[in-house]
């Protein structure tokens, strides 16, 4: 069963049209990247940065919107693992509205495997790759 995290929408997240306002997403999903790695991959993203030395900034984004978010909608993200390359990452993240099975919206992003101190390019270590394989 795939990965997902539960998301309540805050007034918050918002435009002046009452639905999720489109940059929010690119939110949502880094915060179900961090459950992910928490919950799925056993180790806190923070920890992965700070201990590791090891970050996956976004290189390339992409989302189709086919129903609006909400105030107050009960969400959950769906977070897969679609394609693990020597240095990057392919994410896919579905948003749901709780109850229902047909997706709200997707988002699919590029990330890089990089060293913090330096934002150098780095292979997606062997240990990580096993473990992103094994939950993805």
């Amino acid at each position: 069963m795939p990965y997902r995290t539960p998301l309540h929408v805050r007034f918050g997240d918002l435009d002046p049209a009452g639905i999720v306002y489109y940059p929010r997403y690119g939110h949502f999903c880094h915060v179900a990247m961090e459950e992910f790695f928490r919950d799925a991959v056993e180790i806190d993203y923070p920890r992965l940065l700070a201990e590791q030395g090891l970050g996956f900034p976004v290189v390339r984004v992409e989302t189709d919107h086919r129903r609006p978010l909400r105030y107050g909608d009960d969400v959950e993200i769906e977070v897969a693992v679609t394609r693990l390359g020597r240095t990057s990452v392919e994410w896919r993240y579905r948003f749901f509205h709780r109850g229902d099975d047909r997706p709200s919206a997707e988002t699919r992003t590029v990330t890089v495997c990089v060293a913090m101190a330096t934002f150098e390019k780095l292979p997606v270590p062997d240990w990580l790759a096993d473990r992103l394989r094994a939950v993805g």
